[in-house]
This record gives C-alpha cells, sequence and structure tokens, in this order.
C-alpha cells in the first residue's frame, strides 16, 4: 500500500493480522504545511478480538520538533482505546502544529491480539472551537516513529487506492 509504513516494537511480524506485541499502521510528513493550524486525524475503525489488557487498539497522532525525539503534541486514544469486537465507528484524534514542527506523524495502534480495519481516512484542519484531544504539555519521547527517507511534504493514499 503505497503511503503507508508498517512500523512499531516488531513490524516485520504484520500483516495486518494477529499478534501479541504492537504494530502500527504510519504516515509521516513534513509539518510545513500543516504549522499554526489545528488537525483533525480521523477515520473509521472496526475491531475484531482486541484485548484491552494488552493495550486494545486506537488512532494516533504525533507532532515532532526539531529536537530529536521531542514530541509537541501527543495522542493515542490511551484514555478511549477501541477493545473487543466493534462495528464501524469513527475516531478522532485532534492536535495543534506548532510552528517550530518539523514532522507529523499518524497511524493506527494495535497493541495485543485482535484485528482491527481502518477506513474513510481523513486529515483536515479544524477550527479552535474544535477541542484537542490531548493538551499541550509534557509527551513520551520514545514513541518517536522511525526516522524515514525522503519524507512526503504531506499525507497520501487515505483511500487505499494504492
Amino acid at each position: 500500500m503505497e503511503g503507508w509504513l508498517l512500523a512499531g516494537s516488531h513490524p516485520q511480524d504484520y500483516e495486518r493480522g494477529i499478534d501479541t506485541t504492537t504494530g502500527t499502521l504510519v504516515q509521516m510528513f513534513k509539518a510545513a504545511a500543516y504549522r499554526n493550524k489545528r488537525m483533525r486525524f480521523a477515520a473509521a475503525v472496526k475491531s475484531k478480538g482486541v484485548e484491552i489488557w494488552a493495550g486494545g487498539a486506537g488512532l494516533w497522532m504525533r507532532i515532532d520538533g526539531p529536537e530529536d525525539g521531542k514530541a509537541l503534541g501527543f495522542d493515542n486514544m490511551m484514555n478511549r482505546r477501541i477493545q473487543g469486537t466493534t462495528d464501524w465507528q469513527r475516531y478522532e484524534v485532534v492536535l495543534d502544529v506548532p510552528q517550530e514542527s518539523v514532522y507529523v506523524a499518524f497511524g493506527i495502534m494495535l497493541c495485543g491480539r485482535g484485528q482491527a480495519w481502518l477506513s474513510d481516512v481523513r486529515f483536515e484542519e479544524v477550527g479552535t472551537d474544535v477541542l484537542v484531544t490531548s493538551p499541550r504539555g509534557e509527551y513520551p519521547t520514545d514513541v518517536r516513529v522511525t526516522s524515514f527517507r525522503d519524507v512526503p511534504d504531506q499525507p497520501g493514499n487515505l483511500d487505499f487506492v494504492q
């Protein structure tokens, strides 16, 4: 699937299937076009047999700054995880992209056993009337996406046709 990469603790173990570790489908791109904007990453997600004890599933988004490993914004739905078996439901992550942002990364994460499907993916600017889903503050520094060569300027293949 062009534009989408498998990443996480054991990406070589994933084929959009079941595993007992963590895997994530991720896109990473330059933040320049989105600086000083509030951005929403939203998608419909369906799940089957997702175990909450292992962490569950969820959308996530991270805003990286110029300092390696320093997140300026991060939300992985930790406080609203997808668990069990669910029909298609809409989820979203909303973050501000500060002026000093370098990269934006987003995707879906699955921790533990189960399956998660992703559809109707959107990445769009929203107004300040839409609340951020994770307040600005201290974010984990150990979740940085592996540095990619030739990081694109914008997300792509959000409809998975390529």
